[in-house]
């Protein structure tokens, strides 16, 4: 069986791919310095600062999923293409270990965060330790896609740091156009799923034609993950996103649905250019003072539209690859993803 029958419980789907990488995610960690090894599964969930195992889990898993349903979805079998999909997600802690640090956030998965723990250095170094990690498994697999699937996940990697970079810029600078803003959004989210998928299909045996559709479908869908994750960055509720309220706003961020609000022409989006402009920190009740001036500028209703319109887009690539029911739990998945609460 591809995945759980019901193809619709895109929950069911999440958890056959964790079951299949997870075993293969522990035994790559495992390898790892134990100074690295430690940080690496405290913040993967699997271990308290003392090392004593936890209940928590390692996130969703979304990425390794779309690299195992993909290579399904062109014929091939999932279980092949289980070291991309490792190397993925190493790929996808690795920047998440960073951005923590560059966002001076203090929770993530309703823990504190590894460098509030480990410290700033060591968190740094253990994101560094995880995307090398992420090369070493492709590179240590006896699939001929192994070696092209290294510059694959490299390209996706050098723009998602261009796109990470792009975002911390746009923080220190008081105007952003909308197009820069999606062109950053597609390089630090979109590059990665759009790579996930690309290699799930050079896993599978999927021909170029097919690799480059389900690459467009990652991209397209990561896109809109990106506009529905800066949304719950400001208007997530904290007991399921496990970030504080606001925290987006509290940084300044020009994420999607701010610059939109920032570019309206409104004068919602003129008092909210005034607040960003402030240089003390924003009080409490600045922060929802802004949250909705960007809701009545448009922005919120805006990013949720862009998010509906693009899985659209991406669900229209799918329809140049053979219809499967790996093809109907990327559409769940698509869907799942672009109306989520955390």
């Amino acid at each position: 069986m591809v995945a759980p029958e019901r193809v619709n419980d895109t929950e069911q789907t999440l958890a056959w791919s964790r079951e299949l990488v997870d075993p293969a995610l522990r035994a790559a960690i495992d390898t790892l310095p134990g100074s690295m090894r430690g940080i690496a599964g405290y913040h993967l969930g699997w271990w308290d600062q003392d090392g004593k195992r936890t209940a928590s889990g390692n996130g969703k898993a979304v990425r390794p999923t779309l690299t195992l349903l993909c290579a399904a979805l062109v014929g091939g079998r999932p279980a092949d293409a289980v070291p991309a999909a490792v190397a993925v997600e190493l790929v996808h802690n690795f920047s998440l270990l960073h951005d923590d640090v560059m966002d001076g956030d203090p929770t993530r998965r309703h823990r504190p965060t590894a460098w509030t723990v480990y410290g700033t250095g060591a968190a740094i170094l253990a994101g560094d330790s995880l995307l090398t990690l992420a090369l070493d498994v492709l590179a240590g697999c006896a699939h001929p896609a192994a070696g092209p699937g290294m510059r694959v996940l490299s390209a996706a990697v050098q723009e998602l740091v261009d796109g990470q970079c792009a975002d911390m810029e746009f923080e220190r600078r008081s105007i952003v156009d909308l197009a820069e803003c999606q062109s950053m959004a597609g390089s630090k989210t979109a590059a990665l799923m759009g790579g996930a998928c690309a290699l799930g299909g050079s896993f599978g045996g999927g021909s170029p034609e097919q690799t480059g559709h389900l690459r467009a479908f990652g991209e397209h869908v990561g896109l809109a993950f990106q506009h529905v994750d800066d949304l719950l960055g400001i208007w997530g509720d904290e007991r399921t996103t496990g970030k504080p309220v606001y925290s987006d706003l509290g940084n300044r961020k020009k994420s999607l649905p701010v610059v939109y609000a920032l570019t309206s022409g409104t004068q919602e989006g003129g008092e909210l250019a005034a607040l960003y402009a402030e240089t003390k920190p924003l009080a409490d009740k600045e922060l929802r003072k802004a949250a909705d001036l960007i809701e009545r500028a448009g922005g919120r209703a805006w990013s949720q539209e862009q998010a509906d319109l693009l899985v659209a887009q991406a669900l229209a690539h799918l329809e140049h690859l053979p219809p499967s029911p790996a093809a109907k739990e990327l559409t769940g998945l698509a869907h799942r993803l672009t109306h989520r609460t955390h």
